[in-house]
């Protein structure tokens, strides 16, 4: 690779030892020199001695200040003395605010303060900083927040003031807050009155729930500016252009853990800072030709639409009434009649059982197949051929326990491999998973799979289509009342759960959607994929090698000029 000519170079002073900086376009490095005293021949020679490197991307810097005295004591205060001298010696600092990686996906902001005894090379170094961060143009400087104060533990306007707004302020970020008053407020406030020329971004302060508010909000407010009816399911979507921060702070946070690898505030607020920029794909949920909801992460019929059914009832328990339902629905065993209909995706998108996971820098979701790709416009054109669902499309009929549609991985801290460990994020698809009737204690082995490393898939009740596009027709297709839900028919009692049998209890009537945590009022719906409808602050999950900066010493190869 061609080396980069440096910016700037100096000898500076860092925690009273002397080192050399360097400065190109894209690297911030610097390395400890120790100076000792050799005899060779009777004359008496200094030599420098490489100690401690450290190397820092331009991109990650979060600001660069300059430092007054009494704001650099914290590390001096061991020594007085020598503080003082040292002082007297090089009145003059600045302070690196950059990105530091932990353990777990988790990034923290460290500083790094550099003394001199001039002050106008104080002054060169961070004007010289401060342009190369200017020409980062995808960092956002105006935000729109949205806090929840209501979500998870109630905490969400103490995480924002105590751990993201200083590091907004630290970066020069200016933000218009607004604490959301009821449900839909935020949303509401995006589709008719927010400004949305201002801003360069949104940020949301909640759950996954708080998340849905915007993604609604914001799509919405795009087709309608756009002139595109959301009600016909085949309108090509315009994206958005305003990317969305999720700094998490809800009872579930599901979608900030696929797209950063933790629900961690500071993580969240340093990717949004960095300008990190994530595409994702949005599926349009729609009942008869009229538009019901949006989803990015997952759809979920029988179980996990009875388990969000049942908890609806039990809310005041809080988080807790997830276990609970869960536990009451996997004893009840319902299983569910209807057909699914289904698009399948290109070849050239992978497979669900490929074990290729989507992280950052994903070589299948930069393939936009929206853009290029002459099998894509083929199978279009298929489609649009086959309107009444015949070659292009699948059609399986049966009884199923659970029929769930993953467009993210779904992982989270219980289940750290997702229901779909392979899918990916912006690949323009889902993954289909339909679990058919089974036993009670096989149903349990295929649960049990989502909190380890074993294929979730390896069962023979068990089938997975990466899919474009999918329609699901009950066999009994009754309106659903969220006011009066229907209730299955009283069981008798349970069935063994180590049954040799196929047990399992027949609802005549059918179960409810759940879409991104919200209950669908409709079970007869069609699906589409859009690709890359909108993008996060984020950068996919990192791999270990891909945190890695090259080697710095390249910075070295030019002897530095001795400021």
């Amino acid at each position: 690779m061609e080396e980069q000519a440096r910016l700037l170079s100096s000898v500076l002073f860092h925690k009273h030892r002397q080192v050399e900086v360097a400065l190109n376009c894209s690297v911030l490095a610097w390395k400890e020199m120790e100076r000792r005293r050799k005899r060779s021949s009777g004359v008496i020679s200094n030599s420098a001695e490489t100690a401690h490197s450290h190397a820092v991307q331009v991109c990650e810097i979060v600001a660069v200040l300059d430092t007054k005295e009494d704001q650099d004591n914290a590390e001096t205060r061991r020594s007085q003395k020598k503080a003082k001298q040292h002082s007297q010696l090089y009145p003059h600092a600045f302070t690196v605010s950059y990105v530091r990686r932990t353990r777990r996906h988790q990034w923290r902001c460290s500083d790094v303060t550099f003394h001199s005894a001039s002050k106008g090379l104080c002054e060169r170094w961070i004007q010289v900083i401060n342009e190369q961060l200017s020409l980062l143009a995808s960092r956002p400087k105006s935000l729109l927040v949205y806090i929840n104060p209501f979500g998870g533990k109630q905490r969400g306007r103490r995480i924002y003031e105590q751990k993201v707004a200083p590091l907004f302020g630290r970066a020069g970020i200016s933000a218009d807050v607004i604490v959301t008053e009821r449900a839909n407020h935020a949303r509401d406030h995006l589709k008719t009155e927010a400004n949305l020329d201002k801003y360069d971004g949104v940020v949301c302060v909640g759950g996954d729930g708080m998340f849905s508010e915007i993604l609604h909000g914001l799509v919405t407010r795009i087709q309608t500016d756009n002139g595109v009816d959301q009600n016909q399911p085949d309108a090509e979507m315009v994206p958005c252009s305003l990317r969305i921060g999720i700094v998490p702070a809800g009872s579930t946070d599901c979608i900030c853990f696929a797209t950063v690898g933790t629900n961690d505030p500071v993580t969240s607020a340093l990717h949004i800072i960095v300008g990190d920029s994530q595409p994702m794909d949005v599926c349009s949920v729609h009942h008869d030709d009229i538009f019901l909801r949006y989803s990015v992460s997952l759809l979920g019929y029988g179980f996990y639409g009875d388990v969000l059914t049942d908890s609806e009832r039990k809310r005041w328990l809080g988080p807790a009434r997830y276990d609970l339902s869960g536990v009451k629905t996997f004893l009840s065993h319902n299983y569910y009649e209807g057909t699914i209909s289904f698009l399948p995706a290109e070849n050239s998108m992978g497979d669900p059982r490929d074990k290729l996971q989507c992280r950052s820098g994903c070589g299948v979701c930069q393939h936009k197949p929206s853009s290029t790709g002459t099998q894509w416009e083929m199978s279009e054109e298929k489609e649009k051929s086959d309107k009444d669902g015949s070659s292009g499309w699948s059609a399986i009929r049966g009884k199923f326990i659970a029929i769930n549609a993953a467009s993210m991985s779904c992982a989270c801290p219980r289940s750290p491999e997702g229901l779909s460990p392979s899918a990916h994020l912006a690949d323009g698809t889902t993954d289909l998973i339909l679990v058919r009737k089974c036993s009670r204690l096989d149903f349990l082995r295929h649960l049990v799979r989502h909190t380890n490393k074993e294929d979730q898939f390896d069962h023979s009740f068990v089938e997975v289509h990466r899919v474009r596009k999918f329609r699901f027709q009950p066999r009994h297709h009754e309106p659903v009342s969220l006011e009066d839900p229907i209730e299955s028919p009283k069981k008798t009692g349970f069935s063994p759960i180590c049954s040799a049998q196929t047990t399992c209890n027949y609802s005549t009537c059918h179960s409810s959607w759940s879409c991104d945590g919200e209950i669908l009022p409709d079970a007869a719906i069609q699906v589409s994929v859009h690709c890359q409808l909108i993008r996060l602050f984020a950068r996919g999950i990192e791999e270990q090698q891909q945190c890695l900066l090259e080697d710095p010493c390249t910075l070295w190869a030019v002897e530095p000029s001795t400021h």
